[in-house]
């Protein structure tokens, strides 16, 4: 960190990183976040990526605000949160709260434990989530053949 370099916000911050010079430094840590994953969050991506998770697209360690997603469905408006132990639980639920009382967006957590022991338990709460999930877009999904698939 150089010299009169604000801190960077992690995505349990909240408050930090709201405009101007800050958001750019918000910017360039998720940029970074996004090149040096976690190995949960690897793991977790490798399974979302590329629209494999039930044709859903996810965008991974997305700024909403004044915050950094870990992982996040902009059609149906889901974030996906995957803590490692210094997460307080507390915390996280008024954050969450917070966050879909401004935005509309839910925010779904697993552990870090949880992706890595039970890769296919996390992806079917997830397809869960996303299903039983209004589309924020109308209904509409994206016509865009995916050559994987």
């Amino acid at each position: 960190m150089t010299k009169g370099c604000p801190k960077a916000p992690s995505s349990s911050e909240e408050g930090v990183g709201g405009g101007g010079g800050r958001r750019q430094h918000l910017l360039k840590h998720a940029a970074r976040m996004r090149r040096e994953p976690t190995e949960p969050e690897r793991l977790l991506w490798l399974e979302l990526k590329d629209r494999r998770l039930g044709g859903f697209k996810f965008r991974r360690q997305a700024t909403i605000g004044n915050r950094i997603a870990d992982f996040f469905c902009p059609e149906k408006g889901l974030v996906i949160e995957v803590d490692g132990h210094t997460h307080g639980r507390e915390a996280d639920v008024i954050r969450d709260a917070a966050l879909e009382k401004s935005t509309g967006f839910r925010t779904i957590r697993f552990t870090n434990g949880d992706v890595m022991t039970n890769i296919e338990g996390v992806k079917m709460a997830l397809l869960d989530a996303l299903q039983t999930s209004a589309d924020r877009w109308g209904g509409r999904r994206s016509t865009t053949p995916n050559p994987l698939l």
